[in-house]
């Protein structure tokens, strides 16, 4: 046996090129996750603007998400077929060009339309993300590095937050300011197109591929890096499991092999749009709802929001050191109670803090899922499987009004967290009977295992 270009990943300390590759891809989750919650922040306004009614708000929201689904399904699998770097491409492309035309609607059709094609790319972009990075980070710093592209990337929330606040009831250059927070979003989109092509092609795909002469260049450049900051490297451990691998269908992730982890990501991500983005998507009509006017809930909004990046820097130095799927069961059920203290309050302190410590422990929670649907999957099915379910996600949260916001009108905001809070409850029993630990575990390791509980101490570090 030779060492595989896993192994030869595995065993390098961080360098430069991780932290620039950590840095760009962050980048690009920031002004996605712009997108994502720009429609919501923005709800309210668009009532006002264009007098949207109940039926069209909901399209409105829903629109980006179905997109989002259609993204999630077509380009992940493209990720696995033609690369990381040509699919990144693709989504950074299709939702910046379509951000600067939602800025230009003339009515609400319009801006449902480009919020849909814009879902596309929006859709295919995080699972990408979560994808490419653990393909190139070694193993016992994957969470913890992936975990800060996530924090460069819920920048964005309370960005948006603050924005609309300042933005949204004003005109600039006599445009409106809520056409502005659209173009913003996509020219920021392009710029980061642009830095992705410095990001070198995920060396464990094109070992996949059989370009082993490809893989093993990038891989030298990683090394290189490593040596130039004065490290030593040791021998890789010769393994088995490198070089081709065959294409993988869709229907493998129903093999016996990856059936019951397959069947809990599917679950789970079906359930988690509920608290995630349920939240996140409908506070500014929940504040609004709750007797406060549209500046004041945007402003409320935009201060829950910063606990988006602070719970993303509070995930960092624990997402080693916990068993991810515990860290996402545990605060699961901190969002349960956190959100049923924010639908029952009235009180403006109450309100405040219940909604940003909620934002907090949900990016704890987002963090650690990113990380874990990307592991539990072989390189060439990793995309693939990692999309498939998000795409699951963006369905159900293009689902999510049409069933939240008539709870909302009919039973109030204490009614809708408790929906949500039975929604986590059920995530949490699946990710504890389904889930396949996998902290600290090479990918070749937990791929190689064919059921939860199989090989599933820690690997320790080369």
């Amino acid at each position: 046996m030779t060492a595989t270009v896993a192994a030869r990943l595995d065993r390098l300390p961080i360098t430069r090129r991780h932290v620039m590759l950590v840095v760009i891809v962050g980048i690009g989750m920031f002004f996605d996750l712009y997108e994502v919650f720009l429609a919501g922040t923005l709800s309210t306004v668009f009532k006002t603007k264009f007098h949207v009614g109940p039926d069209e708000l909901k399209l409105v929201l829903a629109s980006a998400f179905v997109g989002a689904f259609v993204g999630a399904v077509l380009l992940s699998r493209l990720a696995d077929r033609l690369g990381r770097r040509n699919a990144f491409y693709l989504t950074l492309g299709v939702y910046s060009v379509f951000s600067v035309l939602a800025a230009f609607s003339p009515n609400v059709w319009w801006l449902i339309v480009c919020r849909f094609i814009a879902g596309i790319g929006i859709g295919g972009e995080l699972p990408l993300c979560d994808a490419y990075l653990s393909d190139v980070l070694p193993a016992r710093v994957r969470g913890r590095l992936i975990g800060w592209a996530y924090t460069v990337g819920f920048c964005a929330v309370p960005a948006a937050g603050f924005l609309a606040r300042g933005l949204a009831p004003r005109e600039v250059a006599g445009i409106d300011g809520w056409r502005w927070m659209f173009v913003l979003g996509g020219l920021g989109a392009a710029i980061c197109w642009v830095l992705r092509q410095m990001l070198p092609e995920s060396p464990r795909w094109l070992e996949a591929v059989g370009r082993a002469e490809e893989a093993d260049a990038v891989t030298r450049e990683f090394e290189e890096s490593a040596r130039r900051a004065g490290a030593v490297l040791p021998e890789p451990v010769a393994t088995a499991g490198g070089g081709l691998q065959p294409r993988e269908p869709l229907s493998s992730l129903f093999q016996a092999r990856w059936r019951r982890r397959t069947t809990m990501l599917w679950i789970f991500q079906c359930l988690q749009t509920l608290g995630y983005y349920g939240f996140g998507t409908l506070v500014p009509l929940i504040l609004n709802q709750k007797g406060f006017d549209v500046v004041t809930s945007l402003g409320f909004s935009a201060v829950t929001f910063l606990g988006y990046p602070l719970g993303s820097l509070l995930s960092l130095p624990i997402i080693e050191r916990i068993e991810r799927r515990t860290l996402i069961i545990a605060s699961a059920l901190a969002m349960t109670v956190l959100g049923l203290v924010f639908g029952f309050s009235s009180g403006t302190a109450a309100i405040l803090i219940a909604g940003f410590l909620y934002t907090a422990a949900s990016n704890v929670f987002s963090n650690a899922y990113h990380v874990y649907q990307g592991e539990l999957y072989p390189t060439r099915l990793r995309a693939t499987g990692a999309g498939s379910a998000y795409s699951l996600s963006r369905l159900a949260t293009a689902a999510m009004p049409f069933v939240l916001l008539p709870l909302l009108d009919s039973h109030g905001s204490g009614a809708v967290f408790v929906c949500i809070g039975a929604a986590m409850v059920l995530l949490s029993i699946d990710v504890a009977l389904l889930g396949p630990r996998t902290t600290g575990r090479p990918l070749e390791d937990v791929a190689g295992a064919e059921a939860p509980g199989v090989g599933s101490k820690p690997a320790v570090a080369v």
